[in-house]
């Protein structure tokens, strides 16, 4: 991939994608593999390190299937069965659960290999994409009606290397720019404050140990002074020699108040150094992280040709911080939205992205940042992950629920929110409930 070779500014593409992580290459392969004029435009230039877990759940590997690649993955990557959680003087070993459409395995892949590979991808079934380059700002951007993104004609970019600016024209604009994302806010998007928010920091390590067949979750991390903070820590077997090792938290009334993450981070390498090997020597350089808008904070998401997507529409898992699959997920769904708006030269099509995006996300959401209310409390927390860690039955359900994998059969979203609220009130232990009624109380 070369961002040498800019398109001509008078030329218009289909679609525009602001971000080349897996929510924009997602977009960018579904839509160039269906004939529309693509461009892909990317800050930094592939491969390129990302602040990630590096984990690929069933969802994210069935994602990567569809678009053709799971062998390239699995050449690249490791596999592994499921996940080895520790909490409390308790643990357990799960494996995925079996499901009818998505498989029973996951992968660990940095992303540095990852996300060229599906850029690439996209570039070969047509994709322009261009590399090296930053979007700076917005071309004849509309003005801001409430509750909307607003349009635009394309973006300016400039080229990293050489300083040139250029103008990249498209019919539709989709942003992928992560997280804090600058176009988004150009856009209009903003978070609401009281809905979940991650901080999540790793560090890589070698490890002799960087080939087992689970991943491990660590559900009862500490701060140094010993209390327990709302969070998990996590090591990842990469296969390759190294070990992806973090801690994230989630946000509460209390936010991350006197919580230091690179201290949380160092006191829980240190718990697990001895088992695992971890220490000056065998890290692999400092830890980075970054934070996580999650549940579809981010708003909103559609303007007149504009969407966002991925972390770029805060579409992340609260239950467990997975935003990878949701990336791709989103991509996807964008994709199939700006097809059908363009078939029909009719762009007020686009807003069936914010309710398709309902459908698959909106019960299932509500239902996460109930259960991250409800496991913020310390006491709720170790008396659920006491008992659970006990019960397999319960985790396999737990694990079901958190990783977004629940059968469904005939039900539609509605119905896998619903019910997977009923399951988490039957599966959370009536002590927690006790226990956060007196705490509110107190």
């Amino acid at each position: 991939m070369t961002s040498s070779t800019y398109p001509s500014p008078t030329h218009i593409f289909d679609v525009v994608i602001v971000g080349g992580g897996p929510s924009g290459s997602s977009a960018a392969y579904w839509l160039a593999s269906a004939g529309w004029d693509v461009c892909l435009v990317e800050k930094k230039t592939f491969p390129r390190e990302k602040t990630c877990g590096d984990g690929l759940t069933p969802r994210s590997v069935y994602q990567l299937a569809e678009m053709g690649l799971e062998s390239e993955v699995a050449k690249h990557g490791h596999r592994y069965e499921g996940l080895r959680s520790y909490g409390f003087g308790a643990s357990l070993e799960l494996q995925w659960p079996e499901h009818p459409v998505f498989p029973n395995y996951g992968y660990s892949i940095t992303r540095y290999s990852l996300d060229g590979m599906v850029a690439g991808h996209a570039e070969k079934h047509g994709a322009t994409v261009l590399t090296g380059s930053e979007v700076i700002g917005l071309l004849n951007a509309s003005d801001p009606v409430e509750g909307r993104l607003r349009g635009c004609a394309g973006v300016s970019v400039k080229n990293k290397e050489t300083g040139d600016l250029h103008e990249i024209m498209g019919r539709v604009v989709l942003v992928g720019d992560g997280q804090n994302s600058r176009i988004g806010r150009e856009l209009g998007v903003t978070r609401r404050r009281d809905w979940p928010m991650g901080m999540a920091i790793r560090g890589y390590y070698m490890s002799d140990r960087h080939d087992e067949p689970w991943i491990e979750s660590h559900l009862d991390i500490r701060s140094p002074e010993g209390e327990v903070v709302p969070g998990y820590g996590w090591i990842f077997p990469l296969g390759d020699g190294r070990v992806n090792v973090g801690v994230g938290l989630l946000s509460t009334d209390r936010a991350w108040k006197g919580v230091n993450t690179t201290k949380l981070q160092e006191y829980f390498v240190a718990q697990t150094a001895e088992a695992w090997g971890l220490n000056e020597a065998t890290s692999c350089g400092p830890a980075t992280g970054g934070r996580l808008p999650m549940g579809m904070a981010l708003g909103p998401r559609v303007g007149p040709n504009t969407l966002t997507i991925g972390d770029a529409a805060g579409t992340v898992n609260p239950f467990n911080g997975e935003g990878i699959s949701y990336g791709y997920e989103s991509g996807r769904l964008a994709a199939g939205v700006v097809a059908e708006a363009l078939l029909a030269d009719d762009l007020s099509l686009l807003s069936l992205y914010d309710t398709r995006m309902d459908n698959a996300y909106g019960e299932y959401y509500k239902v996460a940042r109930m259960f991250v209310r409800i496991i913020s409390e310390p006491q709720i927390l170790a008396v659920c992950v006491k008992l659970g860690l006990r019960i397999e039955p319960l985790m396999k359900e737990l694990l079901a629920i958190m990783a977004n994998l629940m059968s469904n059969g005939t039900h539609g979203p509605a119905e896998v929110g619903f019910n997977a609220m009923n399951k988490l009130v039957d599966l959370i232990p009536a002590q927690a409930f006790d226990l956060l009624l007196k705490e509110r109380k107190a």
